[in-house]
C-alpha cells in the first residue's frame, strides 16, 4: 500500500490554501492554513507512578493511567516508539483509552534517526509510518518527531533526501541538537516540505524560535519553570496558535509538574 495513502488528507478539504511563489528558489509551494487552530499540551509519557497522589489518585491502577491522563490533557508525546515498534493491539488500547480529540505525538524509531541518521532511510521510514496506521485511521496521530543525535552535524543533501521521502499531508517535526543546523538554508528546506523545526529548550541547548510549517512543535525540557517563564511560554504558544495548531510537551518524570504546567496552559488557552 502507498504509505502516503495512510495519512489523513480528507481534513484538507476544510482548509484553504495559498499557492505562492518562492522567488529565491524559483518554484511553487503550497501552504495550508487550518480554519481554526488548536493548542495541544501534554507531557512526554504518562506511565509514572511517582505522579501519585499529586496528579494520579493514590489507588488508581497503572492500567488506567492513560484514560485518567486523557481526561485532563489532550495530547501525549510517546517515547516508547524510539526503541520499539508499537503493535496493533497496543495502539488499539491507546485509542480505546482516550477521547476522539486526543492526539499522540510519536517519536520516530532510533533506526531512522540514530543508526541511519536519515541517510537511505526510505524503507525504514515507510515501515515505521505504516506501523502507525491504526492511529491515522482513528484520527489520533499528531506529529511524528524525528529527534537527531547531538553529534550529527548539518548535512543539507542528507536532509533534502530525507524530506523528499516523507508522505505529503503528514505532520513531521525534526529536532536538531547540533548548532550547525540552525541556518536559513535548513529553515528554507523545512518550509518547502512543510516540516516543523522542533523548538526545544533544555539546560544544554535552546533551539531558535523559527516557524517552518503550518503547525508548531515545542519541547520544554528544563527541570523547573518559574511563573515568569511559564507566562512567557503561554505568550509564545498563543502567538504560534495564530498561524496553526500548536503541540507543546513538558518533561517531568519524577514529579507531575510538567502535567500541571500543560494543564494550566490549556486552561489559560481557553480564556
Amino acid at each position: 500500500m502507498c504509505i502516503g495513502c495512510l495519512w489523513p488528507n480528507i481534513a484538507l478539504v476544510s482548509w484553504t490554501f495559498e499557492r505562492w511563489r518562492c522567488f529565491e528558489e524559483s518554484e511553487f509551494e503550497i501552504r495550508y492554513y487550518p480554519a481554526m487552530a488548536s493548542i495541544y499540551a501534554g507531557t512526554s509519557g504518562w506511565a509514572y507512578p511517582a505522579w501519585k497522589p499529586s496528579f494520579y489518585p493514590a489507588k488508581l491502577a497503572p492500567a488506567k493511567f492513560l484514560s485518567y491522563y486523557a481526561a485532563r490533557l489532550n495530547t501525549v508525546e510517546v517515547n516508547y516508539t524510539f526503541r520499539a515498534r508499537p503493535t496493533e493491539k497496543m495502539l488499539a488500547g491507546w485509542i480505546a483509552s482516550t477521547p476522539p480529540h486526543f492526539k499522540f505525538a510519536i517519536k520516530a524509531h532510533q533506526r531512522i534517526t540514530h543508526i541511519l541518521r536519515l541517510g537511505d532511510a526510505g524503507a525504514a521510514t515507510a515501515d515505521f509510518l505504516a506501523s502507525l496506521s491504526p492511529l491515522v485511521e482513528a484520527g489520533r496521530l499528531g506529529p511524528v518527531l524525528f529527534q537527531l543525535p547531538p553529534f550529527l552535524k548539518c548535512d543539507i543533501p542528507r536532509l533534502e533526501n530525507f524530506l523528499a521521502i516523507l508522505p505529503h499531508g503528514s505532520r513531521a517535526a525534526i529536532e536538531f541538537r547540533h548548532d550547525s543546523w540552525f541556518t536559513e538554508d535548513v529553515y528554507q528546506r523545512l518550509r518547502r516540505a512543510n516540516t516543523a523545526l522542533c523548538r526545544a529548550e533544555s539546560e544544554k541547548l535552546k533551539t531558535p524560535d523559527v516557524a517552518t510549517a503550518d503547525f508548531s512543535y515545542f519541547r520544554f525540557r528544563k527541570e523547573d519553570y518559574s511563573p515568569g517563564e511559564r507566562a512567557a511560554i503561554k505568550q509564545k504558544v498563543d502567538e504560534a496558535a495564530r498561524a496553526g495548531d500548536v503541540f507543546v510537551y513538558f518533561k517531568h518524570e519524577d514529579t507531575p509538574e510538567g502535567a500541571r504546567y500543560a494543564e494550566s496552559l490549556l486552561a489559560k488557552g481557553t480564556d
